[in-house]
Formats: structure tokens, sequence, C-alpha cells
């Protein structure tokens, strides 16, 4: 099968003065490593009793490189006598992440105590910075209250929290005293909600008064309130005061607030002040073995409750810090902003993957477009950011809205652009490195899961890239792709399934559910290989691209396209805002292509369009994959973080149940599809 259209062509290849002093080109050079093929070769294949190869090698040998303090050393890398489903990593080892992260930066003495761990904006324009000092207090502060609540050790505690800037004291804060972080978007609602908090059990649950989107006061505590009626396991609450609507009093009785919009149970809630600021900014963060639990974070399941995953404390500090510093080049004057939420993976990847380093990360309240749709370009300049990373569907909606808002904005400050969430299609990816990298700077456009807390596949900042690449397998990954057969493909260009054949230390040690769903989730369809579940492919030059779940695969007449291929085509006319296309039964061909279509704001559905798009899409990938139907809607189903979720609009275009829908956005778009069939 062909490679995507537009994507056959070398774009980006990086100055030779850059890769030599990027991260993983220094350590090839210190390992004797002469070219990317020798490295993935050293660092990511089997086991072997060659101590200078294979996966385990790696993985003991970053450890020192990167600099991740263990308390007490491991006693052997890994052990998988149970096989690659349960690896048991760095046993004999005791470490914590809020060391890594937080404490040594903040010791006395260390320069590293005064720098910037955070800048935050708010959607208002308000701007705070916070030192590793500051930060290294306040998570102590966090620690002494969780202890005084009786939190210990395997505890799950939840953060159903606004991106303000507490959110990091609370994760360091929970990770001192051992217990298990549980994220929670809160972009969620009620039943999302305490669908996590009742699976998790969470006792302490830290939320805010609300916080601002689009202009507005959002109300958080209302649906906080609300989920933890449902649940039923929550006996404290902790509520940070955004709005100014939280009571300041700290007697047995504090005001009514209901008129503000928050409710108040004097005998479960407290506020932020009273509860944290009043505590000893003075704690020892608790030595915990290497597989100790650290976060529980929340995927969606195609059907029934979500997945709970299960990380450890040195599986995340060693994977997210190791992406970090090889694929995003981390630097000692980096300013790292991934436009996401601490609710999902990539807000703990991105705080602890910097701040191993002593890194300054960049954080961002609101909306992406607003007042203007600038504003990410504005805080790009304003703030002199070097690593910026966004979905593609961000962009393609930042893009509709026209170059001239990207022109004026000085783009110089950034050193790399990372991107993950989805495929990409050709154009918009070439409009993200033209317009945002001027065309210079390299996009690392990332592929893994929550079920990881990292990715399988990633470019280095050191190779050439190809527009929408996702490189190839990230170091110390042993990835594949394979066959239904479970046979290897070894033919350029032939799309198959994306498996890994060992495990790595970031790899859920299971389903917080139990080890049954776990196998059967992701070791159930390869004897011995994990599936991840996502459509694959490697070209002729060996750079990979990913084009999707491999269930949203449309087959159509036995030839197979990524349902994003398709929706590149419509996007790309001036008419068409956003699409999705979606397989459906069919007598002849077995599958056909239907395809939902937001016009721009300015443009009336006609049948005319409708001819002209489907023309267009059977030009560009053939006749069979023209679409049966071309319907025009209000809406599509997508998460906060801008995916669209095709099933739910397959699953709603047939009639079907659609599963588990905790991580939509937008519920009311069920309904515009419905209406638009």
């Amino acid at each position: 099968m062909e490679p995507l259209q537009g994507t056959d062509e070398v774009v980006h290849n990086p100055d030779p003065e850059f890769v030599a002093k990027t991260n993983v080109q220094q350590y090839m050079n210190a390992r004797g490593i002469d070219d990317y093929d020798e490295l993935i070769e050293r660092t990511c294949r089997e086991a072997t009793d060659d101590s200078n190869s294979g996966v385990d090698w790696f993985w003991d040998d970053i450890v020192d490189w990167l600099d991740i303090e263990f308390d007490e050393p491991y006693n052997r890398v890994r052990n998988d006598t149970d096989g690659p489903q349960f690896s048991e990593w760095y046993p004999g080892g005791k470490l914590n992440i809020a060391h890594n992260a937080v404490d040594r930066h903040a010791a006395p003495g260390n320069p590293t105590r005064e720098k910037t761990a955070c800048i935050w904006e708010g959607e208002d324009g308000t701007v705070s910075k916070i030192s590793f000092a500051q930060l290294h207090r306040e998570a102590n502060q966090v620690a002494n209250f969780l202890e005084a609540e009786g939190v210990g050790v395997g505890d799950p505690v939840a953060l159903y929290m606004p991106m303000v800037p507490e959110v990091i004291s609370l994760l360091y804060g929970c990770f001192k005293t051992g217990a298990i972080v549980v994220p929670i978007f809160s972009g969620f609602g009620t039943e999302a909600t305490a669908t996590r908090l009742a699976d998790a059990g969470a006792s302490v649950l830290f939320t805010a008064d609300g916080y601002y989107r689009r202009g507005d006061e959002v109300w958080l505590k209302g649906a906080a309130d609300e989920a933890i009626a449902q649940a039923g396991s929550v006996q404290t609450t902790v509520v940070y005061d955004r709005l100014g609507a939280v009571p300041e009093s700290d007697g047995d009785n504090p005001p009514d607030t209901t008129s503000s919009g928050v409710a108040w149970d004097g005998s479960r809630d407290v506020g932020w002040r009273q509860a944290v600021k009043s505590r000893s900014t003075s704690y020892e963060s608790r030595s915990l073995p290497s597989d100790a639990e650290s976060m529980l974070l929340y995927s969606s399941g195609t059907t029934g409750t979500p997945k709970g995953i299960v990380h450890t404390h040195a599986g995340a500090v060693v994977q997210a810090a190791k992406e970090i510093h090889f694929g995003f080049d981390q630097k000692d004057e980096d300013r790292f902003f991934w436009l996401s939420d601490i609710g999902w993976m990539m807000g703990p990847w991105t705080l602890i993957g910097n701040h191993v380093f002593a890194g300054t990360i960049f954080m961002y309240e609101g909306a992406p477009d607003h007042p203007e749709p600038d504003r990410l370009w504005k805080m790009i300049d304003r703030h002199n950011l070097t690593v910026f990373g966004i979905s593609p569907t961000a962009i393609r909606a930042l893009r509709k809205h026209g170059d001239h808002w990207a022109d004026g904005h000085d783009f110089s400050s950034l050193r790399i652009l990372g991107s993950t969430g989805e495929p990409w299609d050709p154009e918009s990816w070439q409009w993200f490195y033209d317009t945002v990298g001027t065309g210079e700077t390299p996009i690392i456009n990332i592929t893994g899961g929550t079920e990881i807390m990292g990715c399988f596949l990633m470019p280095m900042p050191n190779q050439p890239l190809k527009p929408c690449t996702v490189g190839g397998p990230g170091l110390g990954m042993n990835v594949d792709i394979l066959d239904r057969e479970g046979d290897s493909v070894v033919t350029a260009n032939e799309r198959g399934y994306l498996v890994a054949h060992d495990s790595c230390p970031s790899m859920t040690k299971s389903l917080w559910s139990g080890d049954e769903r776990y196998l059967d989730e992701y070791w159930s369809t390869y004897e011995e290989a994990w599936d991840h579940g996502d459509w694959a492919q490697k070209d002729d030059d060996g750079f990979w691209f990913l084009h999707g779940r491999a269930d949203d695969a449309l087959n159509v007449a036995g030839r197979k396209v990524g349902p994003a291929e398709i929706e590149g085509v419509l996007i790309d006319h001036d008419a068409v805002n956003q699409a999705a296309a979606v397989g459906v039964p069919d007598d002849t061909t077995g599958t056909a292509v239907v395809c939902y279509v937001i016009p721009e704001p300015d443009v009336e559905p006609s049948e005319t369009l409708r001819a002209e798009l489907g023309r267009l899409v059977g030009e560009e990938h053939g006749k069979p994959f023209k679409p049966r139907e071309i319907l025009f809607a209000a809406d599509l189903p997508r998460t906060q973080s801008g995916k669209i979720i095709r099933r739910a609009v397959t699953a709603t275009h047939r009639g079907e149940d659609p599963g588990d829908l905790s991580s939509m956005e937008n519920p009311d778009a069920l309904a515009a599809i419905r209406s638009a069939r």
C-alpha cells in the first residue's frame, strides 16, 4: 500500500551544528554508537547476554546517564520470571519521584533552588512564577496535610483541578507520602468524575471553586459535589480558591456561599489555605520500592468502564526523563510548554520529565484561541518558549483561522516542536513546520499512550523528517509491526499492527481492576506481544507512520485506509472546518465510507459542495473510497484535546451503543450526528 500523499519526501534535514549539540548525539558518541540504526539495535532489541546491547542494558545505562537517584540501589535491572506481562523493573531499589523532581533541586546551596520551576499564565492574562524552593515548601505542606488526614502509602488521592500552579505541588506532595495520585480531567462532568472516584476509592479529593474558560467562569465545585454523592468514598474535599468563592473562615460554621456558585459542607469541605498553607514546610519524602504505585491514570475503554492504568515511581520517572532528555533535547535554558491538562497523561509526563533536570515548564489555564486565535502565538513570543507541543487537531483548527494570525509573532525562541494524539494530515503538518517552526524547527511527533506513560515511537532531533512521520522506535522500546498472523511486516509500505515484543519500566504493572482485564486488553491478540491497537507502517526509507486505531481502519474491498487520510482531503477544502470518516457495512465492498463534515461558519451546505467533496476523495484515494454519503453536521464528538471520537460517530450512525464516553467534552454532539443522519 502506498504511503500518505505528500509524505514521501524528506523536508527537514537538521543542521550539522545542531545535531552535534543534541543530547542523543552526545549519548551516541559517548557509547561509541556510529549511527541511528545502530542506536536502535543497541537499545531496542531483546535482552541478551551481551552486556553492551539489549533492552536491559539500555534501561540500566540511562539511570546514571540521566542522573536519576535511587536511595537504595536495585539488585538487577528487572525480574521477568513471570514473562513480559509482569516484569518487575529495578527490583530491590528504592526512590521517590518527588526527590528526583523537586527535593534535590531545592536543597540549600544548590543553584537550582531559586530557578523557576513553572511560569503560569491565566486566561485573564495574569502571570506568576514559582521557584523550586517555593514548590518544595508547598509540596511539603501538601504532604503534611495528607499525613494529618491519615493518608498513607498506597492510598489513592484524587485531583479534580484546573490548570493552576498548585497542581504541581499537589502532584509532588502526594508522591512524597507514597499516596497514589488519581488525576481527573477538570472538563469531566459528574458521571465521568464519579466513576473514577468510585473505582479508585479515593477518600481525599482536591478540587477548586472553578476556573476561567473562554472568558466565562466555570464552576467546578458543584460537579465535584454531585460526583462525591454518587461515588461515596470521599471523606475530605480541599477546595482551591480560583474564582474567589471559597470562604476564608476557619471556624466550624463557614459562611454559606451558595449565592456565589459554591455550596459548602462544613463536615467535609475545607479551603486550600486552611488545609495546606497552614502546615509545616518541612517533610522528608518517603523512600519507596521501585514498583510502588505512583499514579492511577484512566484511559477510556471502547465499552464498559474506563481502564485504571497503574504506574510506578521508577517507571514514571525513568520513562518521562528519557523522552524529555533525548526526544525533546532538554537544555538548562528551556521553557517547555505542552498544551494539555493535569488530568491527562501528558500533564504529569511534562512535569516529571522536565523537573528531573530542574527544567522550567510553562502552564496555561484557558482556551487556545481566546480571546483571539493567536493566543498561543502571543504566549510563545511573550515568554520566549523553546519547546512547544500540541495536538494535530488543534493545529488544524488554528490553521483554519488563517495565516495572518501568526504574522508578526516571533517564533525564533523555539528549538523543538512536539505533537501527539492522532495522525497528521500532510498539509497541516507542513503548515505547522513552515509557519510556527519557520521551516527549520523539527516536529517530534510522538505516539504511545496512557498505558506506558510514554512513547512507543518518536523521532529524535538529530534525524531527518518526512511530513507526519513518527520517526521510529523510541529508545529502549522493542516494537514491531505485525500482520494478522503475528508475522513481522517486512514489505515497505505494508500496514500492520503496532506491537511491543518486550515491556519497559513505565508499562502499566496491571489494571486497577485486576490482571484479567489487563491481559485481555493488551496481551491476548499475540503470544508474548503487547497489542497496542494502532495501525502502523514503515516506508522504503525506514520512516514509520501511524494511521490511527486499528479498529478505526476502513477496509473497503480488501484495501485499507486510515480515517485521517480521508479526513485530510476533506479539511483541506476551504469550505470544511472539521470532518470524521467512518466505515459502515456494504453488501458489495464489505465496508463503505461515510463522512460527517462541519462546514465553515460562512458556508451553506449544498448538494454541489457534497458532490465536490466526494469527487476530491475519489481522486485522491481511488473510487472505492469515494464516500457513499457525506453528511453535514453541526458538531462532532471530541475529547478535550480535540481528538474526534470516531467510534462514537460510527456507533451513533449505526444506532448502536457507543460505549464509554467519559472522555467526551461535548456530549450534545451525538444529537448533532443523529440530526445529520
